[in-house]
């Protein structure tokens, strides 16, 4: 028997229940992983309320889509990784499928990479999902490049921060937004260029201000919602609006129209979009690698909680105070 965290009803973090259950045996294309480190994602709350991108299929339901661990058996059809290895598993799968919040825990092998030499658990389940997420929108498919200006908001989330150290490491200039100046020094210490504390400035006009006019390249945003217009007026011509989150809870207008249609393109994006195709996930995972070599690239962890300790995990991580990535730690 192991130790699983499952809801059996939707709701905020104290329906979540740690109970003892038998984790199986790996299928095909499947991996056992005893579990030493979980990250905590938005997704995991939203999937616990049922607001999530794709509904939760059946109650009850399991949660977890990054983690870090050694494998314990290796299903058939699986090539390239064995018994004994560190792995990190990267969110690639829905959590209808599969839940990592466990001691022990069926994953698919298409969802691991090797963790590499000198990151311990608590860095192999911090680092992966907000990078993929950073590299794979502003690099990948928004073809980031050196001078380059980058606007992003919710800047202390672990993808905020990784966006910051993202647009550092390819010569790019990250441009930081943040609700209260309580975090302001913390963002400047982490590589941001600047930082607009949107609560006392005008964030367009700040925007317009630092780049001469011309908008910034990128936008990257977490919030969505009703401010994505003043967000739109800050992107340069044939600039990117990416929305990958939805922080805010309240409906999105589409920009274009009502600031007389310029060349703006919108776009959404999520991680899977880089997880789930092998070639993007290769480039992205040697991308990011190699910052973690060079130490351009590190985990900001927030705070540590065992998995007796996951109600108030979520209750932190919904509290809107962290700045960087909860891990939940296991021991054995």
């Amino acid at each position: 028997m192991t130790k699983t965290v499952r809801f059996h009803e939707f709701g905020g973090p104290e329906v979540l229940r740690l109970e003892d259950l038998e984790p199986g045996e790996p299928g095909p294309g499947e991996v056992r992983i005893r579990v030493d480190a979980i990250g905590l994602n938005r997704a995991e709350a939203l999937f616990r309320r049922d607001q999530y991108i794709e509904p939760v299929k059946n109650l009850p339901a399991g949660l977890g889509t990054e983690a870090a661990g050694v494998i314990e058996a290796v299903g058939p059809e699986v090539a390239g990784f064995a018994e004994g290895q560190a792995v990190s598993v990267v969110p690639a799968f829905s959590q209808n499928d599969y839940g990592l919040y466990a001691e022990r825990a069926i994953a698919p092998a298409a969802a691991l990479l090797h963790r590499p030499d000198g990151v311990d658990a608590v860095s192999g389940a911090a680092v992966w999902m907000p990078y993929l997420t950073a590299y794979g929108a502003l690099v990948e498919v928004g073809g980031m490049r050196a001078g380059d200006t980058v606007v992003l908001n919710a800047a202390s989330s672990s993808v905020g921060l990784a966006a910051i150290h993202t647009a550092v490491r390819v010569g790019a200039v990250p441009i930081a937004i943040t609700r209260t100046g309580a975090k302001k020094e913390r963002l400047l210490e982490e590589g941001a260029a600047e930082v607009i504390v949107s609560d006392e400035e005008d964030v367009t006009g700040r925007v317009l201000a630092l780049t001469g006019g011309k908008g910034a390249e990128h936008v990257f945003d977490a919030v969505a919602g009703p401010g994505v217009t003043d967000l739109a007026r800050a992107v340069a011509a044939g600039g990117t609006l990416f929305l990958y989150g939805m922080l805010s809870g309240q409906p999105t207008p589409y920009p274009g129209f009502d600031l007389g249609m310029p060349a703006l393109n919108v776009r959404t994006y999520t991680v899977h979009e880089t997880t789930r195709d092998p070639r993007r996930i290769r480039r992205a995972a040697a991308f990011v690698a190699s910052g973690l070599r060079a130490g351009a690239f590190r985990p900001v962890v927030d705070r540590l909680f065992t998995l007796d300790e996951i109600v108030r995990a979520h209750q932190h991580m919904e509290s809107g105070t962290r700045f960087g990535k909860i891990v939940v730690t296991v021991t054995h």
